[in-house]
C-alpha cells in the first residue's frame, strides 16, 4: 500500500537529544510540559475548534537550516515530520499524533522584488494582504487568494484559487521555482528546469507534499489599471431564480469578471425587509484597465429579470485589493469555531441554491454562510497539465459554518453535517485547501484526477521511501467526528 495511505516508518520510544537540537536549531525547540508549548502549538491557529492531537516535538524553525536539522533529527529518531505554514488550513492537518511539527511561521519576509523582470522571491509566510500591499505599490500584483490573513504557504501548495482567475490562473501556475527541503535534509530547487517531480506535486498536494518549500519565486503581473466591484441584495426565497439567470450568463461575461453568490444574514439596515432574516447577496468585480471595459463588463448584471425585487444595490465603483480584502475578511472573521466543505459542481445552479437555501434557513449561527463562485467566459477553466491541482467546474460552492462559543459547537456541526450530506452527490470534485480531508479521508483523493492521485502516490515513494513525512491520513486517530 502506497505511503500516502499509511505511514511505512512507525514511531517508537528511541532516546531523543533535544539538547542537541536545540543547540543547532537557532529558532525555538519545544515540547510537551514546557513552558509557552500550548501558545507554540495552538496560537496561530486560525480555526478556534482545536483537535486533541498533539506532536512530540515542535521547532518553530528561523531559517532554512533549521529546517535541515528538524528533519535531521527526526530521521535520527524514526519520528515523522509534518510541517505547519500560517496555520490556516480550517481542518488543521498540521495537528498529528507524536512526530515532529515544523513551523515556519518565522519564515515571513518578501526577500526580493524585481519590477524589471516581473519577479519576487518570497518566504513562505507572506500574508495575501501584504504580498499585495507591497506589490501594487509598484504597480505590480500576483494572484493571491481572497482571505487576506491567509499565507502563500499552504495556499501555492494547494493550487491556489485567486482573484482575477479568469485571467491568471490559478496561483501555483505563477510560480516560477520552489526552494525546499527534501526528506533526506536537503536543500533544492524545483522548476520546469530541475527535480520537475517535485515542482509538479508541490503545486497542487497541499498537506500531502513530501517536502518543506522555504522560497517561493514569483510571476508577477502589470495591477490592473480599473478595478471596478459592485454588489446587489435579492431576498433569499429568490436565490434559486437569481442563481439560475447568473448562470445563464455567466458564459457572456469575460473571464476577467469574479462573479459570486453568498447566502448569509442581512445586514441590519436591510433586516426589516427580509422575515427570513436571510439574504442573497451577489458581488461581482472588474479586474480591468479602463474605467470604460469595467463599467461595460459589469452592466450585463444589471439586466437581471428580478431586478424589481432587488433590496440594495451597489454600483460599479473603483476597489482596490485592500478594499477586496477588507470586505472578505467580513465575510470570513478570523478567531472563530469553523466548517467548511468547499466542492467543484456541474449541477444546475438552481438546484444547488435552493437545497441551500433550504438549509441556510435553519442554520443555527448567524454567521454561517454558504457561497458560489460562477467561472465566467465561453471556456470551461481547464485543469492544469503540469501539476497536480487537477480540479475545475463551472462553479465552485459550500458551505463555511462559522460560530463564536464552544457550547455551540453540537448544534453547529450537527447543521454542517446535514447540509454537507445533502450537498455530496452534487460534487464532481473538492478543492484540498478547503475541503475536510481530516475527517473524510475520501476528500483527499477527490480533490484530485485520478492518474494526479496515483503520480502523487508514486511520487511521495520514491521521493520519501522511509515515511519521513506524514501522508495524507496517519496521525490523525483523534480527528472530531463529523
Amino acid at each position: 500500500m502506497s505511503a500516502l495511505f499509511q505511514g511505512v516508518h512507525v514511531p517508537r520510544a528511541t532516546p531523543m537529544n533535544i539538547d542537541t537540537l536545540r543547540k543547532t536549531c537557532k529558532g525555538v525547540v519545544a515540547v510537551p510540559g514546557d513552558a509557552g508549548f500550548s501558545e507554540l502549538l495552538h496560537g496561530n491557529l486560525w480555526n478556534r475548534l482545536i483537535p486533541n492531537r498533539t506532536p512530540q516535538v515542535l521547532v518553530r524553525v528561523n531559517d532554512e537550516q533549521d529546517v535541515i536539522e528538524a528533519i535531521l533529527f527526526a530521521r535520527a529518531n524514526r519520528l515523522k515530520v509534518v510541517v505547519r505554514g500560517g496555520g490556516h488550513n480550517w481542518c488543521q492537518p498540521t495537528l498529528r499524533n507524536g512526530g515532529v511539527l515544523i513551523d515556519l511561521g518565522n519564515l515571513n519576509k518578501i526577500l526580493s522584488i524585481d519590477p524589471a523582470a516581473r519577479r519576487a522571491v518570497v518566504q513562505p509566510i507572506i500574508s495575501n494582504r501584504d504580498v499585495q500591499k507591497a506589490l501594487n505599490n509598484l504597480g505590480f500584483a500576483f494572484p493571491t487568494g481572497h482571505c487576506p490573513q491567509v499565507k502563500l504557504s499552504g495556499y501555492l501548495l494547494g493550487g491556489g484559487m485567486p482573484w482575477n482567475q479568469g485571467v491568471w490562473g490559478h496561483g501555483c501556475d505563477s510560480v516560477e521555482a520552489i526552494e525546499l527541503v527534501t526528506s533526506e535534509g536537503k536543500l533544492i530547487t524545483a522548476s520546469v528546469r530541475e527535480n520537475q517531480d517535485y515542482f509538479w506535486a508541490a503545486r497542487g498536494a497541499g498537506s500531502g507534499f513530501f517536502g518543506v518549500a522555504t522560497r517561493f519565486h514569483l510571476n508577477l503581473y502589470p495591477l490592473p489599471r480599473a478595478m471596478h466591484g459592485s454588489s446587489w441584495y435579492y431576498p433569499v426565497e429568490d436565490a434559486p431564480a437569481v442563481a439560475a439567470w447568473l448562470e445563464k450568463i455567466a458564459g457572456s461575461l469575460a473571464t476577467s469578471v469574479e462573479l459570486s453568490i453568498f447566502l448569509l444574514t442581512a445586514p441590519s439596515e436591510l433586516m426589516d425587509r427580509t422575515p427570513t432574516g436571510k439574504v442573497c447577496l451577489v458581488t461581482a468585480t472588474s479586474f480591468a484597465d479602463t474605467p470604460e471595459q469595467a463599467l461595460a463588463e459589469l452592466t450585463l448584471l444589471d439586466e437581471c429579470p428580478l431586478t424589481a425585487k432587488c433590496l440594495r444595490r451597489s454600483a460599479p465603483a473603483p476597489v482596490t485589493f485592500e478594499e477586496l480584502f477588507d470586505a472578505s475578511g467580513e465575510l470570513f472573521p478570523t478567531d472563530l469555531h469553523n466548517r467548511v466543505e468547499a466542492a467543484f459542481t456541474n449541477v444546475p445552479a438552481a438546484k444547488y441554491t435552493q437545497l441551500a437555501v433550504d438549509h441556510i434557513l435553519k442554520a443555527p449561527s448567524p454567521i454561517s454562510l454558504i457561497f458560489l463562485l460562477f467561472f465566467t467566459g465561453p471556456v470551461l477553466p481547464p485543469a492544469l497539465a503540469d501539476t497536480a491541482f487537477s480540479m475545475t467546474a463551472r462553479i465552485y460552492a459550500g458551505p463555511w459554518t462559522m460560530w463564536t462559543e464552544a457550547a455551540d459547537d453540537e448544534a453547529n456541526t450537527l447543521w454542517h453535517r446535514a447540509l454537507i450530506a445533502d450537498l455530496a452527490p452534487f460534487n464532481c470534485g473538492y478543492y484540498i485547501g478547503e475541503s475536510n480531508t481530516v475527517e473524510k479521508p475520501v476528500n483527499a483523493p477527490g480533490s484530485f484526477l485520478a492518474e494526479n492521485w496515483k503520480r502523487l502516490a508514486d511520487l511521495r515513494d520514491k521521493y520519501d521511501p522511509d515515511g519521513v513525512f506524514f501522508g495524507y491520513f496517519d496521525g490523525l486517530a483523534d480527528a472530531r467526528t463529523v
